[in-house]
């Protein structure tokens, strides 16, 4: 077995760019102007409603305010699961009332691949003050966090499974995972449930063909509407690629010919019309949640090396004029502060936020070195 992955998540991660230039990033996301911006329809004509080919987004009268609350993995913190080294961490409820936070290539030692790699991996809590910091109530799989299933690394079909996103349903969870062959290249993405609070899992039988929806449909979140839905967004795991939206039934989630996509089609949007990106950017990890009567996405934008969130009044909302702050920059190393990381990605709404207390799970990963690899979690302030 390897000890790290096939591609180098190097490869994936944004570089660490001149601090001076960071450092006098504005607290705003993008100007009022953005608001007025028109769309543009497949035909010419304007509409409200229409995709748009330049971001946009509408910004809120105030910055953010956002501090590090604490480092949620690494040395003194999981090693005891023996996963000093760790990403991801995504966040949900539990049916039994906890928090299951799901983790990506984990390795034994404080270094990216420092032994014992497993993927996906998940850690317990039952933390109920966010601003105290999220601690830990045990592993899954026992006294040493396991792999969720068993499968060998770097096997000749696929070299890591890395989780996409997991939501709970009813008495059920069900994850989303992305099979890889290298970081970036998707083989197909799966489901997998549970119905004990993330206890056991096993596969569900739905598969996704990476190349559906032209390769938009393989890192996604989703949320649950009151309204019998679950509503997804998702993008290519590269990095680089818009989002687009579907929809599928609460009951149905793990039947792949139940997913209806959002399309622009013959003037108008609609259910059932071939999937049209809603967004154009550069993606990376996705979390969308239902919160406080409106709807949040909150996302890695690689393009501009930051975490992004807007809020809407529903899935299907105008993106391009919603309400959208920038919540955490991408910094240098060396000269981080609350706002400024170096290195950063993810960017997951821990549950017990709100939308003017805001929680979030943020990676970060030095590459030339291997460490700093690990979760940390995040507090904005004034986001809504």
């Amino acid at each position: 077995m390897s000890s790290e992955p096939t591609v180098k998540r190097s490869t994936f991660l944004k570089a660490a760019v001149g601090a001076g230039a960071l450092l006098a990033a504005p607290g705003i996301a993008a100007s009022a102007a953005a608001s007025t911006r028109t769309a543009w329809s497949p035909s010419g004509a304007s509409t409200a409603r229409g995709p748009v080919a330049a971001s946009a987004g509408a910004a809120g009268p105030s910055a953010v305010l956002t501090n590090k609350v604490a480092d949620l993995t690494g040395p003194g913190l999981t090693d005891r699961f023996r996963m000093a080294a760790t990403d991801l961490g995504i966040p949900v409820r539990t049916p039994d009332g906890r928090m299951l936070f799901m983790f990506g290539d984990t390795f034994e030692n404080p270094v990216v691949g420092g032994g014992w790699w497993r993927s996906p991996v998940a850690l317990w809590s039952t933390t109920t003050d966010l601003n105290g910091g999220v601690t830990w109530s045990g592993a899954v799989g026992g006294a040493a966090a396991q792999q969720l299933w068993d499968y060998p690394h770097d096997n000749p079909t696929f070299s890591t499974v890395l989780p996409s996103d997991v939501i709970t349903i009813g008495g059920s969870m069900y994850l989303h995972a992305m099979v890889n062959k290298g970081l970036g290249n998707v083989v197909w993405t799966e489901i997998w449930r549970s119905d004990n609070s993330g206890a056991n899992w096993y596969h569900t039988g739905a598969k996704f063909p990476s190349d559906l929806d032209g390769g938009l449909f393989q890192c996604l979140t989703w949320g649950e509407g009151n309204d019998g839905y679950v509503y997804v967004y998702s993008t290519g795991f590269q990095r680089n690629k818009p989002i687009i939206l579907k929809r599928v039934r609460s009951n149905q989630l793990a039947n792949p010919a139940a997913y209806e996509p959002w399309g622009w089609r013959d003037g108008a949007w609609n259910w059932g019309n071939p999937a049209t990106p809603i967004l154009t950017g550069s993606f990376g990890e996705l979390c969308l949640r239902p919160l406080g009567g409106k709807w949040v996405l909150t996302w890695f934008n690689a393009g501009d090396y930051r975490i992004d969130g807007i809020i809407m009044d529903t899935p299907t909302s105008n993106l391009y004029t919603a309400y959208r702050q920038t919540l955490i920059y991408g910094g240098a190393w060396g000269q981080e502060n609350d706002n400024h990381v170096a290195q950063l990605y993810g960017g997951y709404i821990i549950p017990g936020s709100t939308l003017s207390d805001l929680h979030l799970s943020v990676s970060q990963w030095k590459t030339d070195t291997g460490w700093p690899y690990r979760v940390m979690q995040f507090r904005t302030r004034n986001f809504g």
